[in-house]
């Protein structure tokens, strides 16, 4: 899960992706099954011009590397089955909910969403349920989906992630880590880190600063490490800020390294060089496309990802030196 600054104005409409797909090719065979246990599965064709309509709402805004991945993978699933994708999101979860709003009286067939703040979005959720939209699951709330009634989820355990990371850095024999958060309350973020703590075998603290300024992340991890010479292992929670973290370890003259979750294009050639000791992929890209594809199939064929009680995991997966290579191709592509 990865969390950009926000924007100078925040969008409030959904906002149409560039991607708006032909009909159906199998529209004569696109109704879909009742066979859903609360009877929320409808006709294909939906409301409209006969093809069906899905919101993919984030907590994330436009033009991040994170998001854009998750953008295109759903954008690549809808390609494939033929819907119309619309794609919005808002850091701030008043916004984002507002956007959830802005699809249930648009009437969408269908609607992917992630809870970064579950009980923030619990109420829009609600609405959309009652209006009858399907509604899944992705990157963030993996503990939270069931509670607030959506059909499937798809992404990364985080706790689970967080416990593989620090398992790792015992093999790599780290004695001291500081592990950054840079939004205080995403449920995902506080996993990753209680997880590292959880199986850590050193020290383990939690370091909260302000990711809506990278200068101030920098300044305040070069304080941090200025101050106590024992980390050894900084881990960062966003492809951009363990970018941040590198030149903060420089500048404050310390011997600790870099680990981050999540990837992006410039973070993988930062650990083919080194720079970066590891990262922790979720594929942003396979949790948009799962979810979009989710929804086609639960409109077209009745169909629940996990049987509607367990997540479709899409983490965690380590990129180090060692396979950096192969990965750098995806990641140049914009799908890893």
């Amino acid at each position: 899960m990865n969390t950009p600054p926000p924007p100078p104005a925040r969008p409030r409409r959904l906002r149409a992706a560039v991607l708006t797909v032909a009909v159906c090719l199998l529209l004569a065979d696109c109704s879909a099954s009742d066979a859903g246990e609360d009877g929320r599965a409808a006709d294909a064709a939906g409301p409209g011009a006969g093809r069906l309509r899905i919101a993919l709402i984030t907590h994330g805004d436009e033009g991040d590397a994170f998001w854009e991945r998750v953008r295109k993978g759903a954008e690549a699933a809808a390609a494939k089955d033929g819907v119309e994708l619309t794609y919005a999101g808002d850091a701030d979860t008043a916004g984002q909910a507002e956007l959830v709003r802005d699809a249930v009286r648009d009437k969408a067939d269908g609607i992917a969403v992630t809870l970064a703040k579950p009980q923030a979005m619990r109420a829009a959720v609600a609405e959309a349920r009652a209006a009858g939209i399907p509604v899944v699951g992705l990157n963030s709330g993996i503990d939270d989906w069931r509670p607030a009634g959506l059909l499937e989820y798809f992404g990364q355990d985080e706790s689970v992630a967080g416990r593989a990371v620090g398992d790792r850095l015992d093999d790599l024999k780290a004695r001291y880590a500081l592990c950054v958060i840079h939004e205080r309350g995403n449920v995902a973020l506080e996993a990753r880190c209680a997880g590292v703590k959880k199986t850590f075998g050193g020290e383990t603290e939690m370091l909260y600063v302000d990711g809506t300024d990278r200068e101030a992340v920098g300044a305040a991890l070069t304080t941090r490490l200025r101050q106590d010479a024992r980390i050894d292992e900084v881990v960062m929670n966003g492809a951009q800020y363990a970018l941040t973290a590198v030149d903060a370890v420089r500048e404050a003259g310390s011997a600790a390294r870099v680990a981050t979750f999540d990837l992006s294009e410039d973070l993988v050639a930062a650990v083919k060089r080194g720079d970066v000791q590891f990262a922790v992929d979720q594929q942003p890209y396979l949790q948009g496309y799962l979810a979009v594809d989710a929804l086609w199939l639960y409109r077209t064929n009745g169909t629940v990802s996990g049987g509607g009680v367990a997540p479709v995991l899409t983490g965690p997966a380590f990129v180090t030196r060692a396979n950096a290579d192969a990965v750098a191709r995806h990641a140049a592509g914009g799908t890893r």
